[in-house]
């Protein structure tokens, strides 16, 4: 492999990975348009969609370890919530990375957009009164929560993600989770819905080997340092980055789309 596609593949791990720990999503949806456009654009190698989708799967599955260990302290991790949403999202995510397979690439790229679009949309709802609640005093609906994890379950299996980027946005709005808890619990869900992912991924020989060790590298090193970021800053700023981050991401999408 080229020198400069392994540094351009570093780097793009790292920086995905940095703000998957801080803002408690897979990665997934910065990486997969990072890894789908920037080495092709910079001429050191291409990836088809089919691997990117790989690639990012693994790379989700490893940058949220290193988040979730950043915040198994503090009392942010809410054990039912992760519990009856990190089953659900695991057997969606299964079914969608198996189905995957069968879909063309521009199916795949189709998916990605509409699920970005869903979480730009829910990102920008209003979110007033969800971080004075204590977090020993929060309270959601265990079933609907379980619901819609399935179904993000199985359109992030799709595209090789964890999910969290419609997680997040759902936590937030419909389940009324606080912020922090909501970044916390997200990594642990995400971690959960992964092994999903990879699963159907592994399964169906989609998984480019050296590509995706050079990500994960870089996401043990950059997803705790991320975390820690996100501990530190304003949950009003943490809400308008990912807000910020998924219509880019949307935007871009479709723009290839149409």
């Amino acid at each position: 492999m080229d020198i400069n596609l392994i540094i351009t593949l570093f780097l793009l791990g790292f920086i995905g990975s940095f703000i998957s720990g801080m803002l408690g999503i897979g990665g997934a949806i910065i990486n997969f348009p990072m890894l789908l456009y920037i080495p092709a654009m910079l001429g050191v190698g291409h990836f088809t969609a089919h691997e990117v989708s790989g690639i990012t799967a693994i790379q989700v599955f490893f940058s949220t370890i290193g988040g979730v260990l950043v915040y198994r302290k503090g009392g942010f991790l809410n054990k039912t919530l992760i519990t009856y949403m990190g089953v659900s999202i695991l057997l969606g995510s299964f079914i969608g990375g198996f189905g995957s397979t069968h879909m063309p690439e521009s199916g795949i790229n189709i998916v990605y957009g509409i699920l970005a679009l869903i979480a730009v949309v829910m990102m920008f709802v209003p979110k007033k009164g969800i971080d004075d609640i204590p977090l020993d005093q929060v309270k959601f609906n265990k079933w609907l929560a379980a619901l819609l994890a399935f179904v993000v379950g199985i359109g992030a299996g799709i595209v090789g993600a964890g999910g969290a980027f419609l997680l997040v946005p759902i936590m937030l709005t419909v389940l009324k989770i606080p912020t922090r808890m909501t970044i916390a619990s997200s990594l642990a869900i995400t971690l959960i819905s992964s092994i999903g992912s990879v699963t159907g991924k592994v399964s169906t020989g989609h998984v480019e080997i050296l590509p995706s060790l050079i990500i994960v590298i870089a996401s043990l090193l950059a997803s705790p340092i991320g975390a820690n970021t996100g501990k530190r800053v304003n949950t009003k700023v943490l809400q308008m980055v990912m807000g910020v981050l998924i219509f880019a991401v949307a935007v871009k999408v479709w723009m290839e789309i149409l």
